[in-house]
């Protein structure tokens, strides 16, 4: 009887043994595959990917993001689907309020208000899209051939930068409106000729703390030439303060585009953007100020989105953030 009592507390504590040697087996195994599931994200991750990834959590950055392809969607594709045009005057007379028939009102000639924001915001984006290029296109070589040489031929490049700057835009766009004519084509030429000189002095900053890193130097005693090593090497690594200062400078080209407007220099009819819009509503806000309320309020939330996204896109592309 004592030998069976025995046996049977040794098969109790033998199976309590197992159970737990299993329990053990399996939290390490569990505690292995997390380990594994864990690092491969961290395997995976970019600067790219983890500037994403803080973007996303930035609430204001999505929602410039959502709202201008919002814009941008209606711009292209509104138009197209409305039943009223851009250059025919809707049967209605002018001035008519806000309705189920005119969701935004008429102007003065009848013509639908949606219908001719959407048409002025392509015109508004368009010239900040087309001279924020010619401002990259000019300004991202020259700051950077500029930081990269240093010496007297920086000196002199960026004095040339200086005294630019120093001569004032709205003259310089009424002469060339006199000399030329007025062309839109020459509005965002004129635009993206003044804006691309910040763009080269922050580029040239850029390059100027890049080109001493070690990486340089290893490129230099590989016998790459400087046109190499400018476009191939430092340029990529400055791709994140060129992209925020892009989005920044879209809306200071679209509220230039709109002071040109305002002033009778900028897009000429029959054409009109955002900028002759609130020209026209603001001459009459008085009586009628749904001219005035809708595209200004379209262009302020449009500068807003584009804003909340370059600081989105700063903090985001932040390398010292990405560290913490």
């Amino acid at each position: 009887m004592p030998r069976a009592i025995g046996r049977s507390a040794f098969a109790v504590r033998c199976s309590m043994f197992a159970r737990r040697s299993w329990r053990l087996r399996y939290q390490m195994t569990a505690t292995d595959t997390a380990a594994s599931v864990d690092a491969q994200p961290a395997a995976r991750s970019s600067l790219w990917g983890d500037a994403w990834l803080r973007l996303r959590k930035n609430k204001l950055a999505v929602f410039g993001i959502v709202f201008l392809a919002l814009v941008a969607v209606a711009c292209v594709v509104g138009p197209w689907i409305s039943p009223y045009t851009y250059y025919d005057a809707a049967f209605d007379s002018g001035f008519q309020p806000p309705s189920t028939r005119h969701w935004l009102g008429t102007d003065q000639l009848g013509h639908d208000l949606l219908v001719r924001i959407l048409y002025g915001g392509r015109v508004s984006l368009g010239v900040g899209i087309c001279a924020t290029f010619v401002a990259l296109t000019i300004g991202v070589p020259y700051g950077a051939i500029a930081g990269f040489v240093g010496g007297k031929r920086d000196a002199a490049m960026m004095r040339a930068v200086d005294i630019m700057y120093a001569l004032p835009f709205a003259i310089f766009v009424i002469l060339l409106m006199v000399f030329f004519g007025r062309n839109i084509v020459l509005l965002f030429v004129a635009i993206g000729a003044v804006e691309w000189l910040t763009m080269a002095r922050i580029v040239r900053g850029q390059v100027m703390a890049v080109k001493r890193m070690e990486f340089i130097d290893a490129a230099r005693s590989l016998g790459f030439g400087r046109r190499r090593i400018i476009f191939r090497h430092i340029l990529p690594n400055v791709f994140g303060p060129i992209i925020v200062y892009t989005t920044l400078t879209i809306p200071s080209v679209m509220l230039l585009e709109a002071f040109l407007s305002f002033l009778g220099l900028g897009v000429q009819p029959p054409m009109s953007s955002w900028g002759t819009l609130i020209k026209d509503g603001a001459e009459v806000m008085e009586e009628y100020p749904w001219l005035l309320i809708f595209p200004g309020a379209m262009f302020s939330l449009t500068l807003l989105s584009l804003n909340f996204l370059g600081d989105g896109l700063r903090d985001a592309l932040d390398v010292r953030s990405s560290k913490d």
